[in-house]
């Protein structure tokens, strides 16, 4: 109780909340992208067990981050990992086209898609919040608790957008693929070994996605000719 009215408790929660809510937008962009072609009543399932199994793995990896951290190139695979998660969620139809689908199935698979991808974009994160939290779980709970409202309706929004606006996904894709590289730029193994030439790639993270935006747009006209061919 004596922790809860110390205005250093508050302080450090009210830093948690705000680098949480920084992150948030990347998480609803996942969440929104991988439930997009499930049927309605599905979607709400999806961002709720999502981000739930997000959470928890974030909160796993906050407790061991100095050990993750410590691993060569872990930051780079887990951009390569993203990459191929951004390939694979603008390469779904834009629509809700629902009649071909295994319902379970997909709803499962939204739900991996989901945790996996959290859990890699976490990775370049996890010391900021362990940091702010000086160790105490509590806080980290207690930010991360806020922002999951905001998540889960930010999410189910972009969804219904996306639905509506191919072209948002394409854009989606494109972010995803953005920091996607810049995580891979940031992996402290990778700076050890390239040195300066490290700043010729500098360019990479807008260069990725603009291609992935592009990728995103042909993958839509491709989808598209096949709905008339058919």
């Amino acid at each position: 109780m004596g922790a809860v009215l110390n205005p250093e408790f508050w302080a450090r929660w009210l830093s948690i909340v705000v680098i949480d809510l920084t992150l948030a937008g990347d998480n609803a962009l996942v969440i929104a992208l991988a439930v997009r072609t499930l049927p309605p009543k599905q979607q709400w399932l999806g961002r709720l067990w999502g981000t739930a199994g997000a959470v928890a793995l974030r909160l796993a990896f906050i407790t061991v981050a100095t050990f993750l951290l410590r691993i060569p190139f872990l930051q780079l695979v887990g951009g390569l990992l993203l990459v191929w998660i951004a390939v694979k969620l603008v390469r779904q139809p834009a629509g809700g086209e629902h009649g071909h689908v295994r319902q379970g199935s997909s709803l499962r698979e939204a739900v991996w898609v989901i945790v996996v991808a959290d859990a890699v974009m976490s990775l370049d994160n996890v010391l900021a919040v362990a940091a702010a939290a000086r160790g105490d779980l509590l806080l980290v709970v207690f930010g991360i608790a806020l922002s999951l409202p905001l998540v889960v309706w930010g999410s189910g929004l972009l969804a219904r957008l996306m639905v509506r606006f191919g072209w948002i996904v394409w854009i989606g894709g494109g972010i995803l693929g953005y920091v996607a590289a810049e995580m891979m730029l940031a992996d402290p193994a990778l700076k050890r070994w390239l040195g300066e030439a490290l700043e010729a790639l500098s360019v990479l993270p807008a260069l990725l996605g603009v291609v992935m935006t592009a990728l995103g747009c042909w993958f839509a006209t491709q989808n598209g000719r096949k709905k008339i061919e058919v």
